[in-house]
C-alpha cells in the first residue's frame, strides 16, 4: 500500500491510512528521505492516527526515518499516536528516542513552524 505524501509549504506530510507491511514502511522511509531533497523540505510530518498497532519494526523504522531526515537537514514529527498504541509501546519497551511527537496534525504543524522560526533566528 502506497502512503500519500503531500507538500504543504516547506513541509511534507505522510498520512498512513492503514497498517503497512515491512516493505511498505521501508518504501515510505526511502520516499520521504528522497523527497526532502527533491522539494528542499524543512520538515516532515508522519501521521499515524489510523494505526491501532505499531510493532517493533514500525517503531524502529520511524525512528530511523526521523534520523535520516535530520541528516538531510529537516525535522520530523510523528503525530497521532493513539492512547492504546502509546500504552503498548511503553509496556513493550518501544521508544522513539530523539524523535519529536505531537498530538495531531495541527500541533505537528505548529511545532515545525516554531522550530523553523527558532532556527532561522540563529542563522
Amino acid at each position: 500500500m502506497q502512503v500519500p505524501i503531500l507538500k504543504q509549504r516547506d513541509y511534507l506530510i505522510a498520512s498512513i491510512q492503514a497498517a503497512l507491511t515491512d516493505a511498505d514502511l521501508l518504501q515510505l522511509r526511502d520516499a520521504l528521505v528522497t523527497r526532502v531533497g527533491t522539494f528542499r523540505s524543512r520538515g516532515v510530518i508522519v501521521d499515524v492516527t489510523a494505526l491501532d498497532v505499531m510493532d517493533s519494526f514500525a517503531v524502529r523504522t520511524l525512528g530511523d526515518l526521523a534520523h535520516m531526515i535530520r541528516l538531510r537537514g529537516a525535522e520530523t514529527v510523528i503525530v497521532g499516536i493513539q492512547p492504546e498504541v502509546a500504552f503498548a509501546m511503553v509496556q513493550l519497551g518501544l521508544t522513539l528516542t530523539g524523535v519529536s511527537t505531537a498530538l495531531d496534525l495541527e500541533e505537528g504543524l505548529a511545532f515545525l513552524d516554531k522550530r523553523m522560526k527558532a532556527t532561522s533566528g540563529t542563522r
